[in-house]
């Protein structure tokens, strides 16, 4: 039924990225719009504030700038290498300096000079404290309040002397200038001439201070230096009397006897495989004729001999030779082989003696020699480093008088003739334009705090639905006049918003127009009810037949709009109890029916689901043009949502700047839940004089004044 109204109540927030774009920004520039009279209020107390700062109460102060320039050449007056270096040019050596320059060496060193702890403007405590001052407020509250004595206890010295090293550094600004060895020191302060004094001097003690460091550096390293030459040369006479006696208490050696040392040990190991092997021989042979004499035969023992002399007396013994004679020449051939045998070992033990003598030799005199070159060695690097220290010792002394800053003064600071601060003109631009930023964020601080709907845009674009109407308050002092009212100025604003209303609802659909219309809102005192009157009433002027049904049987208020008596209603008709021409109560004043609702003991929810229910409304369509019914709150009961199946339109009611987004949401949500569609949503009770005083006035001003009031 509800999509009699679907091209009205078609969402309307479903455009594209870009529209929304546009209509965001357009809505922004609304917005600030709207709010001109807080920006322009803002901007002008600002700006007033500013101005009062700048011409009366700002103290003008005086900016003086000294200029020095980083040298990273040196002028070498003598070849020499110095002790301390110079200055790379690099960009971490730039920062370097520019803290040296700020540091709070140099500065109490600033201070010292110029006496700045007698300086009112340095030394807090010397300035006359006034009541209104911050320590003035501090000091009143401690003594007044909590009771406490000020304090009586001066400062010590250093305590004052840091303080005034603080408030100079707040007073002086040092910077490199880009892509240059150029640094600017600047000095702030009340007096023009102390600005000047102040940078000059500041550049000029960090020029002296360069230079002092150089040479107590410079005289650091001589001291040390000859100290240092003092020991390397002990150490040099100690290293060369060491060699001397090492020297004199060993035999003389030489890389050269060592080498022919290890040639003859060479020769003795090639001598000693010759003889290893002749032992070897000699043992072998003596084995074989000893085993041979053991088997007793005599070929045998020839055979080992192999002696021509002994195998000639074996072929004699063979005859008429004797044996014993063999015997003996070979006993004589055996005794020879023994003291072959005898030498061999005797020759190999001998020159086995001489090779670890000799070998004992290169190791000890190799242990010897290695000691004496490191000796050497030791007294030569000693000697070495004794003339390089001595040498620099030297160089070092002759620096000390001839020592350079690695930076100079450019430009020296003068006397400033205008103030550096306040600039007024700056000063008063700047507070018109953080007024006017102020006074715009107030303006959308605002706007984003609320939460309520003021214009039917806002309420669409949140929504999705559209908004067929939008009704200001009927200036009506009680309900019973409402009408009445809506009678008597039928070109009052109100009347005119009703008449809108009921075109909107009427042409959503010429071929079908909607007869049951079903008026709802999120809570109590939206003002649903009072438009469902005024529709019934308006709808009745066309000459048709209205039908008024109070559906809010819970509250039952239409008594306090219409002069009639408590009687049976709604429910006795749903219950088959009575007829429905006899419920009714017919206006003729105002031209329509009404059907009260009435207490009942049975669920409301029960009766608007049944089946009878939709019975009677068709009865009603069939008996009536146009039927409207005020249904309770969709937040409060559930009522509406079962009414809203039913109907052929569902008019659901805003109160502007009351109703919150939340509760409009959620009573939408709860429509689509049971798939009913809300045909479109009323604006109601709008304020004429609170659209203007929120920056709607522009259209709505003129709108409420093209109408009767």
């Amino acid at each position: 039924m509800n999509d009699l109204l679907k091209d009205l109540s078609r969402p309307q927030s479903a455009v594209s990225a870009p529209e929304r774009d546009e209509i965001d920004l357009r809505n922004l520039v609304a917005v600030l719009w709207r709010g001109k009279f807080w920006i322009i209020l803002c901007a002008f107390l600002a700006t007033c504030v500013g101005g009062y700062y700048a011409f009366a109460v700002a103290v003008p102060v005086y900016s003086a700038n000294a200029t020095v320039v980083l040298e990273n050449r040196q002028d070498q007056v003598i070849d020499l290498e110095s002790v301390v270096s110079g200055l790379p040019g690099d960009q971490v050596t730039i920062n370097t300096e520019v803290e040296v320059l700020r540091s709070r060496r140099l500065v109490e060193k600033l201070v010292v000079g110029l006496n700045l702890t007698d300086d009112p403007e340095f030394n807090a405590r010397l300035r006359p404290q006034s009541s209104l001052s911050i320590q003035g407020v501090v000091s009143l509250i401690r003594q007044n309040i909590f009771g406490q004595p000020a304090p009586t206890t001066a400062p010590t010295p250093r305590a004052v002397l840091d303080a005034v090293i603080d408030e100079v550094l707040r007073k002086i600004t040092v910077t490199n200038v880009r892509q240059s060895y150029v640094f600017r020191v600047a000095a702030v302060t009340e007096s023009p001439e102390k600005s000047a004094l102040i940078a000059n001097r500041l550049a000029q003690l960090y020029i002296d201070d360069q230079i002092d460091v150089k040479f107590e550096r410079t005289e650091e390293a001589t001291e040390w230096l000859s100290a240092r030459v003092g020991d390397l040369q002990i150490e040099l006479e100690n290293a060369e009397a060491q060699l001397k006696d090492y020297s004199s208490n060993t035999d003389l050696i030489s890389p050269e006897g060592l080498v022919a040392l290890n040639r003859q040990l060479k020769e003795l190991r090639d001598r000693r495989e010759g003889l290893a092997g002749n032992v070897t021989t000699t043992a072998g042979r003596l084995d074989i004729l000893q085993q041979a004499k053991a088997t007793g035969d005599i070929t045998q023992m020839a055979d080992a001999a192999n002696d021509r002399g002994l195998d000639q007396l074996l072929a004699g013994a063979e005859g008429t030779a004797s044996g014993e004679a063999f015997r003996r020449s070979f006993e004589q051939i055996l005794a020879r082989a023994e003291l072959a045998a005898t030498r061999a070992r005797t020759q190999l033990a001998a020159i086995d003696v001489s090779i670890a003598e000799i070998t004992q030799r290169i190791a000890t005199q190799s242990d010897e020699l290695v000691r004496l070159q490191q000796l050497q060695r030791e007294a030569e690097a000693s000697g070495l480093i004794y003339e390089y220290f001595l040498s620099r010792l030297k160089e070092t002394s002759v620096q000390q008088g001839i020592q350079q800053a690695d930076s100079r003064v450019l430009s020296q600071a003068v006397v400033p003739i205008n103030p550096s601060a306040p600039r007024k003109s700056l000063v008063l631009a700047m507070s018109l334009i953080l007024g006017t930023m102020l006074g715009a964020a107030l303006v959308l601080l605002r706007e984003l705090s609320q939460n309520t709907f003021r214009i039917a845009e806002d309420l669409e674009a949140r929504t999705g639905y559209p908004v067929i109407g939008q009704i200001p308050v009927v200036p009506a002092r009680k309900r019973r006049k409402l009408l009445q009212y809506l009678q008597d100025k039928p070109n009052s604003a109100a009347a005119e918003a009703v008449r809108n209303l009921r075109t909107s609802i009427l042409l959503a659909n010429l071929d079908n127009p909607p007869k049951v219309i079903l008026s709802t809102s999120s809570v109590p005192g939206e003002g649903k009810t009072t438009q469902s009157i005024a529709l019934a009433q308006n709808l009745a002027g066309l000459g048709k037949k209205v039908l008024l049904v109070e559906g809010d049987i819970r509250r039952r208020v239409f008594q306090d709009y219409f002069d009639i008596p408590e009687r049976i209603g709604l429910l006795t008709v749903l219950l088959d109890e009575t007829r429905l021409d006899e419920a009714v109560t017919h206006l003729p004043e105002f031209g329509f029916d009404v059907l009260l609702g009435e207490k009942s003991k049975t669920n409301a929810a029960d009766l608007y689901s049944s089946d009878k229910f939709g019975r009677f409304l068709d009865t009603l369509r069939a008996e009536y043009d146009y039927v409207i019914i005020d249904t309770p709150p969709v937040l409060a009961v559930t009522d509406a949502r079962i009414i809203a199946r039913w109907v052929d339109a569902t008019i659901y009611t805003v109160k502007w700047d009351s109703t919150s987004h939340r509760q409009v949401l959620d009573g939408l949500k709860s429509f689509r839940q049971v798939n009913v569609r809300v045909s479109g949503l009323v604006l109601g009770q709008i304020s004429p004089k609170g659209m203007k005083r929120y920056g709607y006035g522009d259209s709505y001003g003129a709108y409420n004044s093209y109408y009767d009031t």
